[in-house]
């Protein structure tokens, strides 16, 4: 009898034979290295917030709602263009992730009470951002910001900690340690 007779019907089929893929080198955990881009990380991080600042201040002006939980939106979307922009492995990454989160979260306030503010005043709302001075901003945080903005910012920046590190294969975790144990860890 074959092989394939005598295998019970309930096993599930094997996708790759053992053996027969090739060990990580370290060439291959250097290169996972040399891939990761601080710039790359926070340049990504800036267009999303740019981007998403806009949509925020649009949707709550064509909704006439203002929505401090979309800062939670911004921590997931910062978080994931800094893993795949930055490929990063290490510490820094969640870390840039999450400050531009807090600096995304506090300046999409700034422009979504501009936005407000202008409407009132019959006016754009880059003539409102534009007429802000240092005078200008500690009323705004008295008035505008509350602490449930707060609490908001805070949670999306741990989300958008939780999202920035690079996901790795099997092969690639494996590659990754191998280089380790090469050169030791940074």
């Amino acid at each position: 009898m074959s092989d394939e007779q005598t295998q019970s019907v309930l096993r599930i089929r094997k996708r790759h034979p053992p053996g027969e893929h090739e060990t990580p080198t370290v060439e291959d955990g250097a290169r996972l290295i040399r891939a990761q881009s601080i710039r790359q990380a926070v340049m990504a991080a800036l267009i999303v917030i740019t981007v998403f600042t806009v949509l925020w201040s649009m949707l709550s002006s064509a909704l006439d709602e203002l929505f401090p939980w979309m800062t939670l939106l911004l921590g997931i979307l910062v978080g994931l263009a800094v893993r795949r922009a930055g490929l990063g492995l290490d510490w820094r990454f969640p870390a840039i992730a999450a400050v531009f989160t807090l600096f995304g979260a506090l300046i999409g306030n700034i422009v979504v009470a501009a936005t407000f503010s202008a409407r009132e005043l019959g006016t754009s709302a880059f003539t409102v951002l534009g007429s802000m001075s240092s005078f200008t901003l500690p009323v705004f945080f008295d008035e505008v910001v509350t602490p449930a903005d707060i609490i908001f910012g805070g949670f999306a920046a741990v989300i958008a900690a939780f999202y920035a590190k690079r996901k790795l294969s099997r092969r690639q975790f494996h590659a990754l340690r191998v280089w380790e144990n090469e050169n030791g860890p940074d």
